[in-house]
C-alpha cells in the first residue's frame, strides 16, 4: 500500500535523493523547497518513470515559518491525508565562534533548529488531528558531542533537533500515541552542504546514501546511524572519547 510522504528541503541533495528512492516504491509525493524551477524538472521526472504515483510540489522557504503551516497544509487537502513528514530542510555554513561570522552561525542555527521546530509543530498539527503519521527529523552524526570550528554551530544545531525528536518521542510513548518520530544522523554524503569541507571520512555518494536513509525510514527504529556501517560503531566510540582525543580527530 502506498503512503503520501512529505520532504522539506527537496529540490537537491538528500531531499531529492529520498524523493527518487521513495518514489521507486510507489509512494506518492508532497515536495517543497524555495526552487520551484528544480522542483517541477523533478516532478516531471518522476511522474514520468513512474505512472502509478502523484506528485505535488509547492514553494517553500522554512525561514518563513507561517508559510510552513500554509503550505503543509495545503499538501494535506491535496491528498487528504499526509503519512510521513521528513524535516530535511537545512545549511551548514556555520563558521568558529569569535571570529567575526556571527550572521552565519545565526542562519544555520535559525534554520536548522528554529524553522525545523516550525516545521515539526506543523507536522504534528497534522498527525494529531488525524491521529496517525510518521516524523522523520534529519540530525547529523556532528549531533553527538561537541564539535570544533567550522561545525561548532552546525552540530549543536543538530543536537537540538535530537533532543527536541528524543523528546516529543517520550511524551507520544507516554500517551500511547500511534504517532512515530525517528532520528537519523547520518554520516558524510556528499552533497552540495559539504562539498567544501576537507576531511570528510567514509563518505558516500547521495544515492548510496539515500538508499541508506530510506532503509532506516522504513525500518521503524527510532534512532538510525546511516549508513548504518561505519557510522553505528563510530557514533557509539564518538560518545565516549575524551575531549583531548576527540580534539586530535577534527
Amino acid at each position: 500500500m502506498s503512503s503520501t510522504i512529505l520532504i522539506t528541503g527537496a529540490s537537491s541533495g538528500l531531499g531529492e535523493g529520498m524523493a527518487r528512492e521513495f518514489a521507486a516504491r510507489g509512494n506518492n509525493l508532497a515536495l517543497c523547497a524555495r526552487r520551484t524551477e528544480r522542483l517541477d524538472a523533478l516532478k516531471t521526472e518522476l511522474e514520468a518513470s513512474h505512472a502509478n504515483i502523484t506528485v505535488s510540489v509547492r514553494a517553500l522557504d522554512v525561514d518563513n515559518h507561517s508559510q510552513v503551516f500554509d503550505v503543509f497544509r495545503a499538501f494535506r487537502d491535496d491528498f487528504g491525508t499526509i503519512d510521513r513528514i521528513i524535516v530535511n530542510a537545512g545549511v551548514g555554513m556555520g563558521r568558529p565562534l569569535g571570529t567575526g561570522q556571527f550572521d552565519a552561525n545565526r542562519q544555520t542555527a535559525e534554520t536548522n533548529f528554529v524553522s525545523a521546530l516550525a516545521q515539526m509543530e506543523a507536522a504534528m498539527e497534522i498527525f494529531r488531528a488525524q491521529n496517525h503519521g510518521h516524523l522523520v527529523t534529519v540530525s547529523s552524526v556532528s549531533a553527538v558531542r561537541g564539535m570544533p570550528s567550522n561545525i561548532t554551530t552546525y552540530g549543536a544545531t543538530k543536537a537540538g533537533l535530537a533532543a527536541l525528536s528524543e523528546g516529543l518521542r517520550v511524551e507520544l510513548t507516554r500517551t500511547k500515541s500511534p504517532i512515530r518520530v525517528t532520528t537519523l544522523y547520518p554520516g558524510y554524503i556528499n552533497t552540495a552542504i559539504n562539498e567544501k569541507v576537507k576531511n570528510k571520512p567514509f563518505a558516500v555518494d547521495v544515492r548510496t546514501g539515500c538508499k541508506a536513509m530510506v532503509k532506516a525510514i522504513e525500518s521503524g527504529k527510532k534512532e538510525c546511524y546511516v549508513p548504518s556501517w561505519p557510522w553505528s560503531p563510530i557514533g557509539f566510540l564518538l560518545k565516549r572519547l575524551p575531549e583531548p582525543v576527540l580534539a586530535k580527530m577534527f
